[in-house]
């Protein structure tokens, strides 16, 4: 086992890290190119078949604070390892699979290991030395970008060549080997604070509040907006989420210490990546569309899945590519100025989108252009949350600030969704989305990326002496380290 920051790999270490973060992310993408034949294959109709897509979001966003908080409580590595078993399990039962209720059991597991993101963060600033920690944190935050890229044309080529059940089955064994290399290679870092005591009514309120919200949201057009379940979904989650605060706020050991996520820093911080989510997720509703509808319609580009995703799997790679000048600016001008720049190099790939979209060529520059803003932006939050927080709380804080992007992402998701609903075109007999939906829709990711721009540069960083943590020697406060 490592015993210190300066007898670490950390090449090694950050190259499993990352690998589990494509993982995760590979989980997320994994259905897409089965969305249409999900009703056949599961023998089921077409809206009970998007239950394969909501149960991993749902899940997802109960399970990353939570195993942020046990892995502050118990050690990162170890909650890190275990996440890894739901997302083998999932994979297994789905692959196992012939009917709904088993599929939806096996995504809502893969959904519990989401978890690994934020957890990998973390440890990192536990394992490795200062000066590679920028970089790192960049790298791994870009993960999940390249997970996603990647996710689709693996996804689609396997569904177009061999049997849907291949696809879990070849996660599962990746998923086996992130947690075989994670045990082999990977230091436990610091280890988990004194406390023992799991705040099990903060998480039951927690998980509570979030699948009432995003149940809403990620539903409600189906259900319609009006209606009442959509609307008594809406306000249990107002009641439960006040109630839960309120509850945080008395409890000694809450599952999230609101009082940190309250700091001017951590707050704007969080505010940005709810933006940065609904940005980041409206262009990859967009543009796989407008890449394969008919080229009958005007404006569709009339390519094949497979041909989609591999039209966009270089705008993730370029998320990774972009993840050491990311962490070079904020080394030089901190975080800050980053994340801002990387919102303002999201809406600038909006902006152009309205004049590049005519073509594969133009979606593909549209694609690589936002991706960069993503990629400089996600590499930036990480350090801008651990500049603010002790180091006992980092993977409870930074699985809150993945948890803030994935709201932002299902909320961009709801409302993207509705604007190409209600913008339509007859094509056939058929109603499509119009290509004036599909500017409008753009236009919005461009607003939302310049409000993001603006949140973030209002962030008021501001670097405290910070008294060193028991059992921690004198290491320097975290945000330099966060900036390193």
């Amino acid at each position: 086992m490592v015993g210190s920051k300066s007898d670490v790999r950390p090449g090694r270490i950050v190259g499993v890290l990352a690998l589990a973060g494509i993982v995760a992310a590979v989980m997320q993408t994994l259905v897409v190119p089965l969305i249409g034949d999900l009703p056949r294959i599961l023998d089921t109709t077409a809206s009970n078949a998007s239950w394969v897509v909501t149960a991993t979001l749902l899940s997802a966003a109960v399970a990353t604070p939570v195993a942020g908080r046990l892995g502050d409580m118990y050690g990162k590595r170890r909650m890190l390892l275990i996440s890894v078993v739901p997302l083998v399990l999932g994979s297994v039962v789905c692959a196992l699979s012939s009917s709904l209720i088993p599929m939806i059991v096996g995504r809502g597991l893969q959904g519990l290991g989401m978890g690994v993101v934020p957890l990998g963060v973390s440890l990192l600033r536990d394992v490795l030395p200062p000066e590679r920690l920028g970089s790192s944190i960049a790298v791994m935050s870009a993960s999940m970008g390249v997970g996603g890229a990647l996710g689709l044309p693996f996804s689609a080529a396997v569904a177009e060549n061999a049997s849907w059940r291949v696809l879990f089955w070849v996660t599962a064994a990746l998923s086996l080997l992130v947690a075989t290399m994670a045990w082999l290679f990977v230091p436990a870092g610091r280890a988990g604070t004194s406390s023992r005591r799991f705040d099990v009514p903060g998480a039951v309120g927690l998980g509570a509040g979030l699948i009432s919200l995003l149940l809403a949201v990620s539903k409600g057009s189906d259900w319609g907006w009006t209606s009442g379940t959509t609307l008594g979904l809406l306000a249990t989650a107002v009641v439960v989420l006040l109630a839960w605060g309120a509850w945080e706020l008395r409890s000694a050991e809450p599952l999230v210490d609101l009082r940190v996520t309250a700091r001017p820093q951590v707050l704007m911080t969080n505010a940005a990546s709810v933006l940065v989510g609904f940005a980041m997720y409206a262009q990859s509703l967009v543009v796989p569309q407008l890449l394969q509808l008919p080229e009958a319609t005007g404006y569709g580009l009339g390519q094949s899945m497979m041909a989609m995703g591999l039209w966009m799997a270089p705008a993730g790679l370029m998320m990774m590519a972009l993840a050491p000048l990311g962490a070079k600016l904020s080394a030089a001008r901190g975080p800050k100025v980053t994340l801002s720049l990387g919102s303002l190099v999201i809406a600038v790939g909006y902006g152009a989108s309205l004049l590049l979209m005519g073509s594969t060529w133009g979606l593909l520059a549209v694609t690589l252009v936002c991706n960069t803003g993503v990629g400089l932006a996600y590499g930036a939050m990480p350090a801008l949350i651990m500049g603010a927080v002790p180091q006992s709380e980092t993977a409870s804080a930074n699985s809150f600030n993945t948890l803030m992007r994935s709201i932002g992402s299902s909320v961009s998701a709801a409302v993207i969704g509705v604007v190409l609903a209600q913008m339509t075109t007859d094509f056939g007999g058929h109603l499509l989305p119009s290509e004036g939906g599909f500017r409008a829709a753009m236009l919005m990711g461009c607003g939302v990326g310049l409000a993001a721009a603006v949140v973030a540069a209002l962030i008021p960083v501001k670097p405290v002496a910070a008294a060193p943590e028991p059992g921690t020697g004198t290491e320097p406060h975290p945000a330099q380290e966060a900036t390193a």
